[in-house]
């Protein structure tokens, strides 16, 4: 295989890549985000609204969802990635069951971080009259922005590596690559290009990431 076609094969990975890990963050964080916010305010024992029965039904279903092995879960979500997007492999059925998988990983972030504010900073938002929606919009969220930065950091990091494992399955991108053109036809060159492409988006979003997040508690 000559060095043109490889780097065709790469590219259109990478791209496939990008494409899977853009929509699950997307979707994940549209399941994740409400359901982290519920957590956090409904909180027996921390919560500005507690309700103990309505967060134990929510951390059991983030709990039982957090540990499906991620291949589990995208075999057992073949049918309704074939009901949403018509087909059960590739880049675009990959995304349906990346974003379940990432959604409860993204709630106990978002929970993880806005309960890290300051409880004095909620009382006194609290003691000025200031209403459940109004505390979460322009107390929680702002005030634990940088902690949530690093976490959708670490869930977009998550992904990329849940997306190469889907490519054992049909999902597209760099794992599939990998697996495919490198593991089944004997081309460890492929296999060692895709594992480096990996690592080194990683790596850049990592430092993106922490360059925001520095960025914005900076400005606090």
């Amino acid at each position: 295989m000559d060095a043109h076609k490889i780097f065709m094969l790469v590219s259109q990975a990478t791209l496939q890549t990008f494409e899977m890990v853009i929509f699950s963050t997307l979707f994940s964080l549209l399941l994740g985000l409400p359901l982290g916010i519920l957590l956090c305010i409904s909180d027996p024992q921390s919560g500005i609204k507690p309700r103990p029965v309505l967060y134990q039904v929510l951390t059991r279903i983030v709990n039982v969802l957090r540990s499906f092995p991620f291949i589990i879960l995208m075999i057992i979500l073949f049918p309704l990635s074939r009901i949403l997007v018509g087909t059960s492999i590739g880049t675009k059925a990959t995304i349906v069951p990346l974003s379940i998988a990432a959604a409860p990983f993204v709630a106990r972030v978002i929970e993880t971080a806005l309960k890290e504010v300051d409880p004095g900073v909620v009382q006194a938002a609290r003691s000025m009259g200031s209403t459940t929606m109004q505390i979460i919009c322009k107390v929680l969220l702002p005030e634990s922005l940088p902690s949530l930065i690093d976490g959708i950091t670490l869930t977009i990091i998550n992904l990329i590596g849940y997306s190469a494992m889907a490519g054992a399955i049909g999902g597209g991108g760099l794992g599939d690559l990998a697996i495919r053109y490198g593991y089944q036809r004997f081309r460890p060159l492929i296999m060692a290009i895709a594992v480096i492409v990996i690592l080194i988006i990683v790596e850049l979003i990592q430092m993106i990431g922490t360059k925001l997040s520095h960025s914005v508690s900076a400005k606090r």
